[in-house]
């Protein structure tokens, strides 16, 4: 598998350019409210759903294959005085001495995992990992034109305020897709302003593997998850040929 670890090299700032989104939150504490706990959060990252969903009374174990990232994340639950049980593992190999009622995970974090025999690992580690019908979430990206076709120059994506160092910053994209992989390769750059001049500029890459709705249908049926519900964003829209997200339900067979 590519390393995408260039990406969450800088926690904090990782941290500060993304955590205000919740956009999931939603939908992910209407199934913890059916299912219960203990609920793992695969891919945590710096827990910017695990503790707000902790912090709801839920019982909460999160994952995370970068220590940095989970460093972070204990050191804010902690600050928020909540209790969530951190861990370091490769979401292909789980080893959690538990059945959870509920695993999710967010952030297009399943595009980490680039090849057909990585997808199954982490699949099945789900699956042994989950109770009788269990339910696992998560997003992944659509495959679709404008996603996919983009031209390999670099383009404005958006705007952020780095509280640290006190700058806006302009992130732009430069992308790559390679569609016998089925891989987009990017790299992001981030220019650091004062006064509208750019002081800094700092580069990363990352790659992501895309999935067509078909070939997901396969894979989760192949590796024992049923299909619930499919959507196009985290409010339950139906899926459709303009979407830019696939929101998955599974239910453990």
């Amino acid at each position: 598998m590519i390393n995408n670890q260039e990406e969450y090299s800088d926690p904090v700032s990782y941290d500060i350019e993304n955590d205000a989104y919740t956009g999931e939150l939603d939908l992910l504490t209407e199934w913890a409210i059916k299912q219960g706990g203990p609920i793992i959060d695969l891919a945590c990252g710096t827990g910017r759903m695990t503790i707000p969903l902790a912090q709801k009374g839920f019982n909460l174990i999160g994952v995370d294959i970068h220590a940095g990232m989970l460093e972070l994340a204990k050191k804010k639950a902690d600050e928020a005085n909540i209790q969530i049980v951190w861990l370091e593992q490769d979401c292909t190999e789980l080893q959690i001495e538990l059945k959870s009622p509920f695993i999710y995970m967010v952030g297009n974090s399943f595009q980490h995992f680039h090849s057909n025999e990585q997808q199954n690992l982490v699949l099945r580690s789900i699956h042994n990992h989950l109770e009788k019908d269990g339910i696992f979430i998560f997003g992944t990206r659509f495959p679709n034109a404008d996603e996919l076709l983009q031209p390999s120059t670099e383009e404005y994506w958006k705007t952020y305020t780095d509280t640290v160092e006190n700058k806006k910053v302009d992130v732009y994209t430069i992308s790559n897709y390679n569609p016998i992989e089925q891989i987009q390769h990017y790299t992001t750059i981030r220019k650091y302003l004062d006064e509208g001049n750019v002081v800094d500029q700092r580069k990363t890459n990352i790659s992501l593997r895309y999935t067509y709705p078909k070939e997901m249908e396969r894979l989760l049926s192949e590796n024992g998850l049923d299909i619930l519900h499919v959507y196009e964003d985290w409010k339950k829209t139906p899926l459709s040929k303009n979407s830019y997200e696939m929101i998955y339900v599974c239910r453990k067979e």
